[in-house]
């Protein structure tokens, strides 16, 4: 809970210096509260008031995602499935590019923060919710099941191509664990700040997928190194704050959508994602052959 406060703090600390800067020539300065991508935060005494006291921006009405205008011209997307760890479910993928697209039209909006409500910022893909998508998908023949998988991957791409393509800055304002698809999120956004005990992982290798909705496309230019971010995408080990590299480029994502089309109709997903599921140890599943 205490980190959650925190969280929370930061967060609309973030908001309202980004008021100021839009309101007010003074230079960008930070608070402390947050730091970039790489640097140590120190903690936050609890206090400020919870984004929900805030009353929902206007056009802004969804299941997955609050949207407050916190300040004038600040727009705060806040991921809101904080009993689910704000893991991404089928609501979710078409309620951000709703969201975003009404912001790039908004006249008003100037900034943007993405924040997580609870206790971390995301757990990243909601399985329990879209199992059936992406094991389960139409069609009767391999060929029909690859042009479904593609169109439903290539669909998935769009929800944060969207934050890429937006013409107002967009910062992630991070906190707890930001675990498989929040990495391909904070990838599409200008800057990234996040408090200490933030975490990024690059989750999909546990359950044999390729992380092609952003990470594999973005995460080299941002973090400067394709060395690393092939380490953390094969290992799936956790990157914890004070090693997180960058502070944000923009890049133009590059086509994966092929990859996953042909594996996600592999048996050994199947058997991974059931594993995770159930809270198995991957290692006492028996997977095919390379």
């Amino acid at each position: 809970m205490a980190m959650a406060a925190a969280a929370t703090v930061a967060s609309r600390r973030l908001c309202d210096l980004l008021a100021r800067r839009l309101t007010a020539p003074s230079p960008l300065g930070l608070q402390p509260g947050l730091r970039p991508v790489g640097s140590s935060a120190r903690e936050e005494a609890p206090g400020a008031a919870d984004s929900r006291q805030q009353p929902t921006a206007p056009d802004h009405s969804y299941e997955s995602l609050r949207v407050t205008s916190v300040r004038q011209h600040v727009l705060h997307v806040q991921l809101h499935r904080p009993d689910k760890r704000n893991a991404m479910n089928r609501t979710f993928w078409s309620e951000m590019v709703e969201c975003f697209n009404k912001i790039a039209k908004d006249a008003d909006c100037r900034a943007v923060v993405i924040s997580g409500a609870g206790k971390m910022f995301t757990a990243g893909i909601d399985f329990m919710d879209m199992a059936s998508d992406i094991l389960q998908p139409p069609g009767t023949d391999v060929a029909r099941i690859s042009w479904h998988l593609r169109d439903l991957i290539t669909r998935y791409q769009e929800t944060f191509n969207v934050i890429e393509k937006c013409p107002k800055p967009v910062i992630a304002a991070i906190h707890g664990g930001c675990i498989g698809g929040g990495v391909d999120l904070i990838t599409a956004c200008d800057i990234r700040y996040c408090a200490q005990d933030a975490f990024f992982q690059v989750k999909e290798v546990d359950v044999g997928l390729a992380a092609d909705v952003g990470t594999l496309q973005r995460l080299p230019k941002v973090i400067g190194s394709r060395s690393l971010a092939s380490e953390l995408a094969f290992t799936a080990r956790k990157m914890m704050a004070d090693e997180a590299l960058g502070s944000g480029a923009r890049s133009s994502p590059l086509p994966q959508a092929s990859w996953n089309m042909g594996m996600l109709q592999s048996e050994d997903l199947v058997k991974s994602v059931q594993a995770t599921m159930q809270k198995q140890e991957l290692k006492s599943v028996t997977f095919s052959k390379l």
